[in-house]
């Protein structure tokens, strides 16, 4: 119980089915279950009841097709986890209450409509650190955390939801690492930084400390109110920094803060590429770094960009006239 606690105590459920969420959240995390993300998406659905002033708690196929049609604006994969933990709660709810509605698996979406991360170019990230750096209250914390935060999901790939849940503990600054608990599937790793990373979040953190010193295990970013940030000031914050630095959406979709990480890895295997290194025999390492199960999950992040593809066609072109032609293995 105190880990599903631990859990709901990040989100303040207030539906007509709050407690049956907080009850099967309970149960999920009894069972062994790392339900955090899942939570944050169970919310979401909570939120949609409470501002349709729903007070019925015998879920209707109507409440269903309406909170349906408040994701159509969302990629067909979000579209779908979204769905199925909605799916998952009117299941439970139905168990006590038979006549409430369980909806079927929702389709999956043409795969052609699936979002395509948006790979952030060099100019485009120094843009977005400086606004960040510019934000107002410029004599708060504020500018720092968001330039901190932004330069280092830039600079490690982490996750979002990885650095939100970071404690001052878990950065050391002598052995330039940051250790990342219980990430997504339950791994934990130890991330190496760079010089520069890790000074930024040095400054950072001796700032930090100027305005509220706090215990070890406090949260390392905090906001305006002394307390750990969260998912959506930071994502709202992030696309106000999009538009004041001009950066265009594509394809009626916004840059996502996730797209950071795959900007990580694409940048990461093209400074491979102009270092003239083995990139086959690096990737393993990148989805050890990334957090990755296998390197499978890894490929997905690698976007074919025209700068990644003109270092793979140019590295083609010198091992054709050096390994092939000029050996004479041709006529």
């Amino acid at each position: 119980m105190a880990h599903g606690g631990k859990i709901m105590n990040s989100f303040n459920f207030s539906s007509c089915v709050a407690k049956e969420i907080e009850h099967f959240i309970s149960l999920r995390c009894l069972s062994g279950t790392d339900y955090k993300s899942q939570s944050r998406l169970l919310w979401y659905f909570d939120k949609f009841l409470s501002e349709q002033n729903i007070k019925n708690s015998c879920i209707t196929r109507q409440v269903i097709d309406n909170y349906l049609c408040t994701l159509s604006q969302l990629s067909p994969r979000s579209q779908e986890n979204r769905f199925s933990v909605v799916r998952q709660i009117c299941k439970h709810i139905a168990l006590r209450n038979p006549q409430s509605y369980i909806p079927d698996s929702m389709k999956m979406t043409s795969s052609k409509r699936a979002y395509f991360p948006y790979i952030f170019s060099h100019e485009e990230i120094c843009s977005l650190l400086s606004a960040a750096s510019n934000l107002s209250p410029l004599n708060s914390l504020r500018p720092k955390t968001y330039s901190t935060l932004i330069g280092l999901l830039y600079s490690t790939g982490m996750r979002i939801s990885e650095v939100i849940a970071l404690n001052l503990e878990d950065f050391n600054y002598i052995d330039k690492w940051i250790y990342v608990a219980e990430g997504k599937f339950r791994k934990s790793r130890f991330i190496n930084l760079s010089v520069s990373t890790c000074k930024a979040l040095q400054i950072y953190r001796e700032n930090r400390f100027g305005i509220k010193p706090q215990p070890a295990d406090s949260p390392l970013f905090i906001n305006q109110r002394l307390s750990r940030v969260n998912y959506n000031t930071i994502n709202y914050t992030f696309k106000f920094l999009l538009k004041d630095c001009c950066i265009p959406s594509k394809n009626h979709h916004s840059p996502r803060i996730h797209d950071l990480r795959h900007t990580f890895a694409v940048h990461r295997l093209l400074l491979w590429y102009r270092d003239g290194q083995n990139v086959n025999s690096r990737l393993p390492g990148l989805a050890t770094y990334m957090g990755h199960v296998d390197i499978s999950s890894t490929h997905v992040y690698l976007k074919p960009t025209d700068e990644l593809l003109g270092e793979v066609n140019s590295r083609f072109h010198n091992y054709f006239l050096n390994e092939v032609y000029n050996q004479g293995r041709i006529s």
